[in-house]
């Protein structure tokens, strides 16, 4: 059974819909991270193990649900809770750490229709990836939250964290480790109705999102 960790803040909308895509030998573990509506009830009611992380951030979320994952499959998943992921497309990515391809399988997002990226999230996400690229020499293009990765092999990085940088420092971790990462492309799809992106959907959002990313660049 592989885990796939899904950060989770107010997402009960989009909960039942993408719970129901996970694929067979896929466990779904919602990592709660200060909701004030009902996810955490709406996830357990389909099926997800619940955990709830009171120290607020994107990393704090992850973090938790990585320790949570069961370490015998070896192979942990993570995906965004708003729908706008298919978690059919999990498997692929799991596939190349499975196999040994990777250690590190990452998304990259390719939206399925216009409006689905914002401009200025997309702008920021392209700058950040160049400055990536040339600090790490690793051939990716997007800091994307659709990921594959052996599970002891992570927590090994020591990643510190827990906000918006998280995407970032694991890979900037992981080409410093010399790992081996792909880049697999991934459907962008709208957010479910009702959620609200705590990145992308503002500018506010995004410019919080690039100075925590910034902050790990300059360490």
């Amino acid at each position: 059974m592989t885990d796939v960790v899904l950060p989770c803040r107010n997402e009960a909308p989009a909960l039942p819909g993408l719970l129901a895509r996970i694929p067979a030998g896929y466990r779904p573990i919602v990592v709660d991270n200060g909701s004030t509506d009902d996810s955490a009830e709406v996830a357990r009611a389909h099926g997800a193990e619940v955990i709830s992380v009171a120290d607020p951030g994107y990393g704090a979320a992850v973090h938790a649900g990585v320790v949570a994952a069961d370490p015998v499959d070896g192979v942990v998943c993570v995906m965004d809770a708003d729908g706008s992921f298919d978690p059919a497309q999990l498997p692929r990515l799991a596939a190349c750490v499975h196999t040994g391809q990777a250690q590190l399988a990452t998304g990259r997002r390719r939206p399925v229709g216009r409006g689905v990226w914002p401009l200025h999230a997309r702008a920021a996400n392209a700058v950040l990836a160049h400055r990536l690229r040339r600090t790490t020499g690793l051939n990716v293009h997007d800091i994307g939250p659709m990921r594959a990765v052996r599970r002891d092999d992570l927590l090994a990085l020591g990643l510190r964290d827990r906000r918006f940088g998280y995407p970032l420092e694991l890979l900037i971790e992981a080409g410093r480790a010399g790992w081996r990462v792909v880049e697999i492309d991934v459907d962008y799809h709208p957010r479910a109705a009702g959620t609200r992106s705590k990145v992308t959907g503002t500018l506010l959002g995004t410019a919080r999102a690039v100075r925590d990313m910034s902050a790990v660049l300059a360490r």
